[in-house]
């Protein structure tokens, strides 16, 4: 098989494909929240004070700090964040909790049946109270 052939099987294998196909929706994803985030909500939260988030910065000796746009970039890591939480680590989590049916776990005790203290499955009588068993 020549690398060309082995090549073209390894890109269009199903892991590759969707890993490609995330990660274009996750930056066209990103792209939309950084829009929502500078153009609408940190405009919204400055209503109140009259304060543009995005201009807020602090020069120090000649080095401007941008402290606006970690702000926006920081609401936007958040909202990403949830959205990722909420629409993909939870379905999945859940959806693949579904099918597995937990195995009765063995256990070595059993309960007593007159003062119902756990004792050992192969007791003949019980350490708390003394019954035969």
């Amino acid at each position: 098989m020549s690398i060309i052939e082995e090549f073209k099987q390894f890109v269009l294998r199903g892991n590759v494909l969707d890993l490609a196909v995330a990660f274009v929706m996750g930056a066209a994803f990103n792209g939309l929240v950084m829009s929502l985030v500078s153009n609408v909500v940190t405009p919204i939260i400055g209503i109140p004070g009259h304060v543009n988030f995005s201009t807020i910065s602090y020069t120090v000796n000649g080095s401007t700090i941008m402290v606006g746009a970690f702000l926006n970039a920081l609401l936007s890591f958040i909202i990403i964040s949830l959205a990722v939480f909420f629409f993909i680590v939870k379905p999945v989590s859940k959806l693949s909790g579904m099918g597995k049916q937990g195995a009765p776990a063995k256990t070595s005790t059993k309960a007593c049946k007159f003062c119902k203290y756990e004792i050992p499955l192969d007791a003949t009588r019980c350490p708390f109270c003394t019954s035969k068993l």
